[in-house]
Order: C-alpha cells, then structure tokens, then sequence
C-alpha cells in the first residue's frame, strides 16, 4: 500500500532524526561495555526471498551467534550488560528504522527470519514473504517473553520450529490479509506501549 509506505518513510525519517542523540548515547555505551562493533548485521529474508542485512545495536559479544541463532531465557549469558536493558525496551531494534528509509523493511509486518527456518516453511507459510518484513508486528506483541518460554523447553529450537514459529505465522496471516492504516497504525502505539512497560 502506497500510504502505509509514505508512512513508513515519513515516521522512519522523523524517529531517525528526534531518536538520534539517543542513538549516539546508546553506541557510546555499548562501546564502553564491551569490545565489538556497535551494530549488528545479519543475513535475514525479506520480500520475495530477497535476504538483506538486517541492522540492531549489538546486544551480545561478539561471536555469539555462533553458539546458536535463539536468545533462550531473560539472562542469556550471551548478552552484555546494557545489551540486557536494550532488548527489555526493545531499544535494540532502533537501527532497523534505517532498514525501513532504505525499502527493505516497514514499520509493521511480519518479522524477518534467517534463511535457516525460513527453508522449513510450508507452501502457505511462505505466504508471509509477500510483504516486506516489519520492525514489530502482533506477533512480536503476542510474543514478547519468547525467550523465557524457550527456556521452560528442554529442546529450546525444536519447541520453537513446531509451537512459536507456527503461531507467529498464524498472527502475521491476520495482518497480511487485512492490511489497513488503521491496523498499521494500531499496532505501531501498541508496541510503543510495550516497549514503554519493559515488559
């Protein structure tokens, strides 16, 4: 939709210049907790199986990803002192709004996964690649404590390739079939508010 992207760039222009002392504040501090870039980059799947670098502060030392893709609980030992507050607040996912200006992202819509379970979708679960992929979406609302139910799992991957994956598909389809600016916009405050609470 052509007014959900005038908004994604007009919102995404605005938060990149308002937000950018905060953003400056947040490098500096990841620089004097730990050694290692201040951004992340990885190889995610967006519109259309087109991967792109997908941008976040780095919450984790650097290597970490080596030791597995999924962050499992509230206190992954993976991540840095700040990193810890920057995902409770979301924080983390400020640089994505780059991602947006750019077209390969939107404000809303289904998040962008890494190459390794987007090859384990079906026919209609492929269905979520028609869109660009979103900084939130109602899944990432629905599933903000991810982490600790991974946690709660012996199998932490497997629990979430057969039960989170799934469900989070099934949240995007409600989006994807019925994209509205209302709903667009619905679920933009609603994350605000989340992010706000911590929790």
């Amino acid at each position: 939709m052509k007014t959900i992207r005038l908004l994604d760039c007009t919102f995404s222009i605005i938060g990149l210049i308002v937000l950018s002392p905060l953003l400056l504040i947040i490098g500096l501090l990841i620089k004097l907790d730990s050694k290692g870039p201040v951004l992340y980059r990885q190889s995610r799947v967006g519109k259309n199986g087109v991967p792109f670098l997908l941008l976040k502060f780095r919450t984790m030392r650097t290597g970490s990803d080596k030791n597995g893709l999924l962050t499992v609980g509230g206190k992954d030992s993976r991540i840095t002192r700040i990193g810890y507050y920057l995902r409770q607040y979301k924080l983390d996912e400020l640089p994505q709004l780059v991602n947006v200006v750019k077209g390969e992202m939107s404000l809303v819509g289904p998040r962008p996964e890494v190459k390794k379970y987007v090859d384990l979708y079906n026919e209609q679960q492929r269905e979520v690649l028609s869109v660009r992929p979103g900084i939130t979406d109602l899944a990432s609302i629905v599933y903000r404590n991810e982490n600790e139910l991974l946690a709660a799992h012996p199998d932490p991957e497997q629990y979430y390739i057969t039960e989170i994956m799934p469900g989070k598909i099934e949240l995007n389809f409600k989006y994807i079939r019925n994209q509205t600016t209302r709903g667009y916009l619905q679920i933009i405050f609603k994350t605000i508010f989340s992010a706000i609470r911590g929790k």
